[in-house]
């Protein structure tokens, strides 16, 4: 799996450097429906009759529900006020259209005790290697501050210690007021979110977990692992949703490992995997490259 930098963003948008800027910022339709004939046809007409130029296009149907998904990149020099009127005009009634900007958006971490995700992006952030603003992180444990520290990002410990879910998520909230983020990334946080809390985010908290779940729940999963001579070790990174762990998948990788390879090797692999799919998700997420499909996702690379 690779992972693709900011500066490398105009290029994945087919940009081309200087003269793309010239024809003016370089937005992004994103459009879901029900399918019909002649989608991709009528939409590249709009565009090209307002006077905008197409710089990469993606489209995709699933068979299953017969629903339609394009992603488009787009450039010129004219407003797009009416642009989305005239689109709504070509589409299906129950059609979803907006135009992002590829501009960075605002996100705010959330973490525990483990460093290795939190410490991955924010070196990203740092080196502009991810297209966000990682405005704070919040920890329910003060053990990360000293290195959120180091990177110059507001950290804020939320203890849960002496409070339920609902008052600790009501601390939690109230400090993401004061940043107003587009997306939270569960940083190896460890503690479940409530649906009251998820439904104020939705389909904009991401997770990252290791991929034996659920044929290895609860405590010490590397130890079950190795228990069992797994092969393989694995990560997930999904959308968060109500149902634990479950929500619809953005990305996956695996490490294979042998049988000489011992539980705290294993831990170590998945550490690795962990931090590189977590970052790489979020930038598809921050790219504006998920649509949801119901319980699945369509990831345009």
């Amino acid at each position: 799996m690779t992972f693709r930098p900011v500066d490398a963003m105009r290029r994945s948008l087919g940009e081309a450097g200087a003269s793309a800027q010239s024809e003016g910022t370089t937005r992004l339709l994103l459009i879901d429906c029900p399918d019909e004939v002649g989608l991709v046809h009528r939409v590249t007409g709009v565009l090209f009759r307002a006077g905008f130029s197409v710089v990469s296009n993606h489209e995709y149907v699933d068979p299953t529900r017969r629903h339609f998904f394009m992603r488009t990149a787009f450039v010129g020099l004219r407003p797009t006020g009416a642009l989305l009127d005239e689109l709504r005009a070509e589409l299906p009634v129950r059609a979803n259209v907006r135009i992002a900007t590829t501009e960075p958006r605002r996100v705010v971490l959330l973490a525990t005790k483990e460093a290795h995700c939190l410490g991955d992006l924010l070196l990203r952030h740092a080196e502009g290697d991810i297209p966000a603003r990682i405005e704070a992180v919040i920890s329910n444990y003060a053990t990360l501050g000293r290195l959120v520290h180091r990177f110059e990002v507001p950290f804020h410990h939320v203890s849960h210690e002496g409070r339920d879910r609902a008052q600790h998520e009501a601390a939690i909230r109230e400090v993401l007021a004061g940043y107003d983020p587009e997306f939270l990334v569960l940083a190896k946080y460890m503690r479940v979110l409530s649906p009251s809390f998820v439904a104020a985010y939705p389909a904009r908290i991401v997770n990252i977990h290791h991929s034996f779940l659920p044929a290895f729940v609860g405590a010490r999963p590397y130890q079950q692992a190795f228990d069992r001579g797994v092969k393989i070790i694995g990560a997930t990174a999904h959308i968060v949703t109500d149902d634990l762990d479950t929500g619809p998948i953005i990305a996956q990788d695996v490490r294979p490992v042998t049988h000489a390879h011992t539980a705290a090797d294993m831990a170590r692999a998945g550490r690795d995997v962990e931090k590189i799919v977590l970052a790489h998700a979020l930038t598809l997420l921050l790219e504006e490259r998920v649509f949801l499909s119901g319980d699945r996702a369509v990831v345009f690379e």
